[in-house]
């Protein structure tokens, strides 16, 4: 398995690993150091590797602001991550690769050794008409750009050099074999997405209580859960919107993730009905709470519809915005810009979602949905046949 030192490139997955492992096969995982304790807590064999990218610690803007400062970064850390693995892999070449989508170097590295590979996507995957409706609409004009002709002039002189027939796009966003671990409900244009390519397996989510548990307050009739992941989190003033919001709220208790960019004193004088922390059991919490506010990162999103949580989207970056789209398309969440979200946006959303039956409604039947996708199970059968034949469980 190849991936980013991301939570929401490993944490999908993760699950997948751990029943891999369960099943007698040798799994090997390479990642960044960041990660290496929660890698090798499936029992996989962690693979250290150095990278470029800005990890989970980094302020935000680290990434940038432009599309071009989103993607530039996985090519450079693909370039030299590449001769690294090359050389972990060195006489221990794999039956079969899994990758995360930003994990480029998997895809170059399977082809060199000719062995299988399987994508396991955590977001969104193409359709039939992506490229026309999403593709070039967004990249034609970055290619008319200093940098991002030079992007893509770079990519696809590696791509040629590993010996690989495929453009820039396809080697990018068209795997070979793809396990998308969302549920159906939440891929847009479901219905033209290539089955013989990309199965869902919906969420994987297995036992969370390493991470802790949480316990609804006495006296909290209703819960709202306030999360913007693990990266873009800088928000105090946000934050401060929140508290506003549901501070002294009478009958609702939130609980507020600021992650570690933020200090608690810049929030201002807090109320009995808040908790703050810089981290949170996101699943523990959201079993018991009946909304959240959440960035609709594609983890937190199917969270939320795994259990059945109505949201107000406040997306900050990258596929988020388009999550959010689709949640609200879904008619189980209202999509709040940013600079919207105030105390009184933010608390009229909230009330007025979980006070609609129709909203519990469409949430019921996602949540029956999504339980009949298969989920760790059936994406660990799903690589197992994969495996070429012969192969052995070591």
């Amino acid at each position: 398995m190849f991936s980013i030192a991301a939570h929401g490139h490993v944490n999908p997955s993760i699950e997948v690993i751990r029943e891999l492992v369960a099943r007698g096969h040798r799994v090997t995982y390479a990642i960044p150091p960041a990660f290496a304790e929660k890698v090798a807590e499936t029992g996989a064999e962690v693979k250290l590797w150095k990278s470029t990218l800005p990890s989970p610690d980094d302020d935000p803007a680290a990434w940038g602001t432009e599309l071009i400062d989103n993607i530039e970064p996985f090519l450079t850390d693909a370039l030299q991550a590449e001769p690294q693995l090359a050389e972990l892999y060195a006489g221990d070449e794999p039956d079969l690769v899994l990758y995360d989508i930003t994990a480029y170097p998997a895809r170059t590295l399977a082809h060199r050794w000719g062995v299988p590979i399987v994508q396991l996507s955590p977001n969104l995957v193409a359709w039939e008409g992506y490229e026309e409706e999403v593709g070039r609409p967004m990249f034609e004009p970055l290619k008319q750009t200093p940098r991002g002709k030079a992007f893509f002039e770079t990519f696809a002189r590696w791509i040629a050099d590993s010996g690989m027939e495929l453009s820039v796009e396809d080697f990018m966003g068209r795997p070979d074999r793809c396990l998308v671990l969302i549920p159906k409900a939440f891929q847009p244009n479901a219905d033209r997405v290539d089955r013989t390519r990309y199965t869902f397996v919906g969420a994987c989510q297995g036992d969370r209580a390493a991470q802790g548990d949480w316990q609804r307050p006495d006296g909290a009739e209703k819960v709202v859960l306030v999360s913007l992941g693990s990266s873009f989190t800088k928000q105090p003033s946000f934050y401060r919107e929140c508290v506003k919001a549901f501070g002294d709220l009478p009958g609702w208790h939130l609980v507020l993730q600021i992650g570690k960019h933020v200090d608690p004193a810049e929030l201002g004088e807090i109320p009995a009905n808040v908790e703050i922390h810089s981290w949170v059991p996101q699943l523990a919490i959201l079993r018991q709470a009946d909304a959240f506010v959440t960035h609709a990162g594609a983890g937190g999103s199917q969270e939320g519809l795994a259990t059945a949580t109505p949201m107000v989207a406040v997306p900050q970056a990258a596929d988020q915005f388009g999550n959010a789209d689709m949640l609200q398309g879904l008619g189980v969440a209202r999509h709040l810009p940013m600079e919207e979200a105030t105390a009184e946006t933010l608390r009229e959303a909230v009330l007025t979602l979980t006070a609609d039956p129709e909203v519990a409604r469409r949430l019921a039947v996602i949540q029956a949905e999504m339980a009949t996708e298969g989920g760790t199970q059936r994406a660990a059968d799903l690589i197992e046949a994969e495996l070429p034949a012969g192969v052995r469980r070591r």
